[in-house]
């Protein structure tokens, strides 16, 4: 059964995995990115989920083009490390703005069509650094943890309508953003992971599809951590 699946960020990276994995599927994929460049292969179209306006006007393209979001990928996110005590107001709210509320924008736009189809899938990208913390990461954690309880308490709320809503913590994966990390510190990365090595991003969209899919009916609320035994399951 082809579905119709919207993935944010999904420009590259795990993102780009997910929705290339769906297309395998011959599912109707489409993408948003902040440029909105094409990508080979997928449908793309311009968003920012920091604002409003560009989630809704990104989902009445989708849905004018391709139909109703049936399973929507919450992955878009951005990163602004740095000491708490040099952190300025906008390292924070950028992040959280993006990570945390841009997903919340996603889920609640997505909702709509979802509702009255009563079924749905919505899946928040989240990261082990939500789930551990992580020095010198204050606000990309907090935005990942805060995540966890938007989707349990959305899980609640949709259930009734059939709709599920489900967490993926990912831990270290081989990325344009890990790679641009020193080498002494993915070997200390490395070290802390039971595995040994980082994640591909296939890897995490293997769970990204199943959670998506009809096997996976009966599961809401869950927080599946893919992060080669790092953070334990917290």
């Amino acid at each position: 059964m082809t579905r119709v699946v919207l993935v944010t960020g999904g420009n590259r990276g795990i993102g780009l995995a997910i929705a290339r994995s769906f297309a395998e599927l011959g599912d109707t994929v489409v993408v948003t990115s902040r440029s909105g460049e094409p990508i080979d292969g997928l449908n793309v179209v311009k968003c920012d989920v920091s604002d409003t306006t560009s989630v809704d006007e990104a989902f009445d393209f989708v849905e004018t083009n391709f139909g109703p979001v049936e399973v929507a990928i919450a992955n878009a996110g951005i990163t602004r490390d740095g000491l708490i005590m040099r952190m300025s107001d906008d390292d924070i709210n950028d992040v959280l703005n993006t990570n945390l509320v841009g997903a919340l924008r996603v889920a609640r736009r997505a909702t709509r069509a979802m509702m009255k189809a009563r079924s749905g899938r919505i899946v928040f990208i989240s990261s082990v650094v939500g789930l551990m913390g992580s020095a010198g990461q204050v606000n990309y954690a907090a935005s990942k943890a805060g995540l966890v309880g938007a989707a349990r308490s959305l899980a609640r709320e949709l259930g009734p309508r059939g709709i599920t809503c489900n967490v993926i913590a990912p831990g270290f994966v081989d990325t344009d953003m890990t790679a641009e990390l020193t080498e002494e510190r993915k070997n200390d990365i490395v070290t802390n992971v039971p595995l040994g090595r980082y994640a591909s991003p296939q890897e995490i969209a293997d769970v990204v599809t199943f959670i998506s899919s009809t096997q996976a009916g009966y599961i809401s609320g869950a927080v599946i951590p893919v992060d080669g035994g790092l953070g334990m399951g917290h």
